[in-house]
């Protein structure tokens, strides 16, 4: 009898606040950008998904959650500094032990990323009117980029553009280039420790991102990518008090 690989245990933190303050955000993601990824990723096989959000107590990343998660999602923007620096340091650990982790657009200037980089993670960026965006392929047959094309287009995004002040990534898999003649190094990785980074650079909270299908499809394929393998014994996995949701697949 074959047995079975354990669940990928995975969890979906966001600040949630535009969503909350802002009604063109709250049409496009009623529930929060973290449950529309949650939602996707919940539907493939072989994850077991959660999400947790700012104002939750502990920001709903308590030592039980952190530890038994396997690969983090973090999405932050108005709220870095909100952010308690005891939780900073339970992630980073985390991370240094073996945790995946993946930083999605403006989740750049978070503790935790500037923390794992040192360095200011600063970089050029213009907002509105939204930009089309082209991201180009650097590194065919990655896993994080297993059924993308040599490239994929976003009709509106934000502008974010070098220089990024992060470290030298391990790899850079996606280059995108904007209207206005910038370019911008959107997907790296990097390892810490034991655990694997991957920085995903779309995600402006005006557009519909988190709904294409291209970006999902890569945030899905980094999530199994930045796995620890051999995945760590899931301690209190499937447990309701966790509040993961099993693939049904």
């Amino acid at each position: 009898m074959t047995k079975l690989a354990p669940p990928i245990r995975v969890t979906v933190w966001s600040e949630f606040q535009h969503e909350k303050n802002n009604p063109k955000v709250a049409a496009i993601y009623p529930d929060g950008m973290h449950e529309t990824i949650a939602a996707h990723l919940s539907g493939s096989e072989g994850l077991c998904v959660a999400t947790a959000t700012l104002d939750e107590p502990g920001h709903g990343l308590g030592d039980e959650r952190v530890n038994n998660t396997d690969v983090m999602l973090w999405w932050g923007h108005l709220a870095h500094e909100a952010v308690d620096d005891v939780v900073v340091e339970r992630v980073h650990q985390r991370v240094l032990a073996g945790m995946g982790l993946i930083v999605l657009h403006s989740g750049h200037f978070s503790k935790v990323f500037k923390k794992l980089m040192g360095t200011t993670c600063n970089l050029k960026w213009r907002d509105e009117p939204g930009d089309r965006e082209i991201l180009w392929v650097t590194r065919p047959g990655h896993p994080i980029l297993r059924g993308i094309d040599d490239h994929f287009v976003l009709p509106q995004e934000e502008m974010y553009g070098e220089y990024f002040d992060v470290p030298e990534p391990l790899e850079t898999l996606l280059i995108s280039s904007f209207g206005g003649g910038e370019v911008f190094r959107s997907g790296m990785t990097w390892a810490r420790g034991a655990g694997k980074i991957f920085y995903f650079r779309p995600g402006h909270e005006l557009y519909p991102t988190y709904h294409d299908r291209n970006v999902l499809r890569v945030i899905e394929n980094a999530v199994r990518w930045a796995a620890p393998t051999p995945p760590p014994k899931p301690v209190g996995y499937g447990r309701r008090e966790l509040g993961w949701t099993e693939s049904r697949k």
